[in-house]
């Protein structure tokens, strides 16, 4: 039978009642043949609770010990569900991360896996046990309680199935898998049945809250089959792997992300010599805040406008930054936009299908959506517009690339085999 590592968000394990409910799904599995690995995540809610009695304290706590705090709350999941399976018949064992020896780096709040010692797991499955482990945490070589961040469980399901060789991780959220776009703005938006580690990645990365970017590129590396299914009702929910050409069709466009959470600032009049957007940068890069898209124009007079986004909550120190670096630079104006978002189409079809863009621009263009800046790469187009036009964008281009239909009738009226869809 299979080896399955399967991750129980806090949403999943937020009352001893859902506990109690994920350990009679778990122990199906156990009592089909299974072996089970269970990863959890603190009880919904805890780690803000434990956030404010640390604010309580003081206001700058020591990242140290903010983990020795934080990494409580999983542990207090793992013992539940543990007890839960126990009460059923099911033999468990629960670990925190230092007891399996999940081993990171000394990043304090944000460490990073660099081994895992699989034996204890190995042979608590050996025995017969599910094993029942604490996500989110781990210990580096001084011995100290680490945590990987938010969302960082995971992670930590990812990392253990590669290091275990699982057949499967399966992610257990509070959704049925991974939609073609947002069903709370398309109403006839689809679950995917597959998608590849690429596109997973890139939505992930352009606003999709499904999967953790971390766990995807982890998932990525080690080839460790991702699956998103819902805690709540039953489903085949969507499958994550590598590409596979030979035997699946892969359609154009696989989905539509957006981010609102964007902000957009201008230099003007700034001398057309090299170096310039070095020394615009830099100190935008120094000052630990993210740019996503660069665009930059020549003027006639030897003079350049150079244009970048940043996260929205980032907006006012960049400006700030900004207004500094025009100083030094003789440029003219630093002008911002905080209302705009960013939409982009995600697709490894893409590669093999000319035109794409033109169709995006094409849909935006017919509902009078203005595109003031684009971006590209292999299998994405990105483009920002004003936020006001988010969601009708979203819309006009999920309807252009078909993505409500099932991809074996759209492969079909693509080669002639069915009629056109009526407009």
């Amino acid at each position: 039978m299979a080896l399955y590592v399967q991750k129980f968000g806090g949403t999943s394990v937020g009352t001893t009642e859902r506990i109690e409910a994920i350990a009679e799904k778990v122990f199906g599995f156990r009592k089909a043949g299974h072996d089970i690995v269970v990863v959890v995540s603190a009880m919904s809610g805890e780690t803000n609770r434990l956030i404010g009695l640390a604010s309580n304290i003081t206001d700058e706590p020591g990242q140290r010990e903010m983990d020795v705090l934080l990494s409580t709350g999983e542990q207090v999941t793992i013992a539940l569900l543990s007890m839960a399976l126990q009460k059923l018949g099911c033999e468990a064992r629960s670990y925190t991360g230092s007891q399996v020896r999940i081993l990171t780096d000394r990043a304090h709040t944000k460490a990073r896996i660099q081994h895992i010692d699989e034996q204890h797991v190995r042979e608590d499955l050996n025995a017969g046990r599910v094993v029942v482990v604490a996500g989110f945490q781990g210990v580096n070589d001084l011995g100290d309680i680490t945590t990987l961040g938010r969302g960082g469980s995971d992670t930590t399901a990812v990392a253990l199935a590669a290091a275990l060789k699982a057949d499967e991780c399966q992610i257990y959220t509070d959704v049925d898998g991974v939609y073609t776009t947002d069903p709370r703005v398309v109403d006839s938006a689809r679950r995917l049945n597959h998608i590849t580690f690429e596109e997973m990645l890139e939505m992930a990365s352009l606003g999709s809250k499904v999967l953790q970017i971390r766990a995807v590129e982890f998932a990525g590396k080690y080839n460790v089959p991702l699956r998103v299914l819902s805690s709540f009702q039953e489903g085949e929910g969507t499958l994550i792997t590598m590409e596979d050409d030979s035997t699946m069709e892969q359609p154009v466009v696989s989905g539509i992300a957006f981010n609102r959470d964007e902000a957009k600032l201008t230099i003007s009049g700034v001398p057309d010599t090299p170096g310039s957007a070095l020394r615009i940068l830099k100190p935008i890069s120094d000052a630990n805040i993210e740019v996503d898209m660069i665009v930059q124009n020549v003027g006639e007079d030897d003079r350049t406008a150079f244009t970048f986004t940043v996260l929205r909550h980032d907006f006012k120190r960049a400006g700030d930054v900004l207004r500094s670096v025009a100083a030094e630079l003789g440029a003219r104006e630093v002008i911002g936009n905080e209302k705009i978002a960013k939409v982009s189409i995600v697709g490894v079809g893409m590669r093999s299908h000319a035109g794409v863009a033109t169709k995006m621009f094409e849909a935006l263009s017919n509902e009078g959506i203005n595109i003031q800046m684009i971006s590209t790469s292999e299998i994405k187009i990105s483009v920002v517009i004003d936020e006001k036009y988010l969601e009708l964008a979203v819309r006009a281009l999920h309807s252009a690339f078909e993505l409500d239909k099932p991809l074996v009738e759209v492969e079909a009226r693509r080669n002639g085999l069915m009629p056109a869809a009526s407009s």
